[in-house]
């Protein structure tokens, strides 16, 4: 029986590169615990310092499939490359659509039969491949 993940990510604005990869991978914001109609009402029931609201942010895929991905506010940023990064298997197509999200085209490839992608930066300078 294979094991559920959960893929978490360092950002300076969790909220902001949340949203970027909702909308990047056709996933939703994680809607606040019931009984809560905001998570920033949620946090103040529960004495959350709003300096602290934008600590975390997660994102779910909407039919419950795929991985859930944290975000987690870390104060320092990114130095290196990234030793695992995601592949976006999007086609393409989605490149100019990404880039317009915020995204940055790195580079493109074709390896003929071992295929085609292209090398990008999310808002906060995470590399990940689109393949198509």
């Amino acid at each position: 029986m294979a094991i559920g993940i959960q893929v978490t990510m360092d950002a300076a604005d969790p909220a902001k590169l949340a949203g970027f990869w909702a909308e990047a991978l056709g996933y939703v914001v994680q809607p606040p615990p019931p009984g809560f109609d905001s998570w920033e009402a949620f946090a103040e029931a529960n004495n959350i310092p709003a300096d602290r609201w934008n600590d975390y942010s997660a994102i779910i895929d909407p039919e419950g499939k795929g991985p859930r991905f944290f975000f987690q506010r870390v104060p320092e940023g990114k130095t290196a490359k990234n030793r695992v990064h995601l592949d976006v298997n999007a086609g393409l197509e989605a490149v100019d659509r990404l880039v317009a999200l915020g995204a940055t085209k790195v580079e493109e490839f074709d390896r003929g039969p071992m295929g085609r992608w292209v090398v990008m930066l999310d808002p906060e300078g995470n590399e990940f491949c689109v393949q198509g």
